[in-house]
């Protein structure tokens, strides 16, 4: 029975290559793992390939090319190729479909719906790759934005416009505290970009993270785990294109991408696969300027314009924190969230460690006497982690240290500031009256 279907493809696909113009149409020389090498076709690097196989066609993007060889990484799994396949190039901009339309809609990384809800109201289509923004023509930060998340609120204050860095290794908290934010935030959209998760975590975090009031203002663009890698590329590129979409319209957006060390990865396995050479422990050179085009497209935008506001998650292999991607994203961005999994096994979440994260914009957005309460608040942390083994084996001698006494005594109260559930919001204003209180108790 599978011979007759296998002749009966076959018969169908003689067919359908006979109607393709000769003159357009190149063939299929070569398969190595996801790379796919054509001859007798020219394209731009970008541009769409459809490809003719036993299955019908499949569509593929131009990674590059060597002399009269084009270089393709298909958009799907890829099944029933032939050598000398048919490969035509697409005359037409594939583009993302972008409107207001895609509030509350699930959708792949070519902004394809995964939701099952129809086609998208689309407004207009936009590039993949934007345009750069001016860096003279962007607006200051000087604005707070709520998260409401008390521990980022506080002590690591995020400017409106300002792109962080979430760093974690694998198991933390990490998704938890994206949802809360989602939850939490005041601003006007919040667009998730999922991307190399396991699509078991894709569901759940919509369904039972995001919920439904989440949901209603927010956009995901969902590129599992088992995605090619150049949908799991598109993924994120996505979620920053309709970010500076509805940034363009006057918008306040939150962006929180998961995560950006995927992104590296999927540029790594596309750039090997084309034969450029590995540099910092795997990494070439391309995926190192990919994440600084990537991230500077977030921020503030011009007058008339709204804000993006982004966190960029960074695995932390092996909680790591000197990971060439951690080292390298940690450098481009705004400051940085450091998840402690020290914290998270002792039940404390958010497992938020401030004593190693940092807002480089917080003095820019709030007023001195915040200012300082927070550093207080970090230096009674610090004082007490620094001398926690020596506390907890008892050989410390109460009345030695005036910081340290009063750090241990402020400790229950100061962790029980820190730590917040999962379904709790707390606005800003409640957050800084929260920070008083506790240090005017000492």
């Amino acid at each position: 029975m599978q011979s007759i279907d296998l002749a009966d493809k076959f018969s169908s696909y003689k067919k359908n290559i006979q109607k393709i113009p000769p003159a357009i149409a190149g063939s299929l020389t070569r398969v190595v793992g996801l790379t796919l090498e054509a001859q007798g076709v020219k394209a731009p690097i970008g541009s769409q390939c459809q490809i003719e196989t036993l299955n019908g066609m499949v569509d593929a993007e131009v990674i590059g090319f060597n002399g009269d060889t084009l270089y393709l990484m298909p958009n799907d799994a890829i099944s029933g190729m032939l050598p000398g396949a048919r490969v035509i190039p697409q005359v037409k901009d594939m583009g993302l479909p972008v409107g207001m339309g895609l509030l509350g809609r699930v959708v792949d990384g070519l902004g394809r719906p995964l939701d099952g809800l129809g086609p998208i109201a689309c407004e207009k289509k936009l590039k993949f790759a934007q345009n750069q923004i001016n860096p003279l023509s962007r607006r200051s930060i000087t604005q707070p934005m709520d998260v409401g998340v008390r521990a980022i609120n506080s002590v690591i204050t995020v400017g409106q416009g300002q792109r962080m860095g979430l760093f974690a290794g694998s198991g933390v908290g990490k998704s938890v505290l994206l949802g809360m934010m989602t939850r939490g935030s005041i601003a006007d959209v919040t667009v998730v970009g999922l991307v190399g998760e396991r699509g078991r975590e894709v569901k759940e975090f919509i369904e039972e993270i995001l919920g439904d009031e989440g949901r209603k203002r927010s956009v995901v663009v969902a590129a599992p785990a088992d995605s090619s890698p150049l949908m799991r590329l598109k993924g994120c590129e996505t979620a920053v294109t309709i970010a500076e979409y509805f940034r363009d319209q006057g918008l306040n957006v939150l962006l929180l991408l998961d995560s950006v060390t995927r992104y590296a990865m999927a540029q790594r396995e596309i750039a090997l696969a084309v034969g450029e050479p590995p540099a910092t422990k795997g990494y070439p050179p391309s995926v190192f300027a990919k994440l600084p085009a990537l991230v500077e497209r977030a921020g503030n935008g011009g007058e008339g314009q709204g804000a993006i506001t982004a966190f960029f998650t960074v695995l932390s292999e092996g909680d790591d924190m000197q990971d060439p991607i951690a080292d390298a994203a940690r450098a481009i961005l705004d400051g940085h969230i450091v998840l402690s999994r020290e914290l998270a096994d002792g039940g404390h979440y958010p497992a938020i460690d401030i004593e190693k994260s940092i807002s480089r914009v917080m003095p820019q957005v709030v007023s001195d006497a915040h200012m300082q309460q927070a550093r207080v608040l970090k230096q009674v942390y610090s004082m007490y982690q620094q001398n926690k083994d020596m506390i907890t084996l008892g050989a410390y001698q109460q009345g030695t240290d005036q910081l340290l006494d009063k750090a241990i005594s402020m400790m229950p109260a100061v962790n029980q500031f820190l730590q917040q559930g999962m379904s709790d919001v707390i606005p800003y204003d409640e957050g800084l009256q929260g920070l008083a209180k506790l240090l005017g108790q000492t």
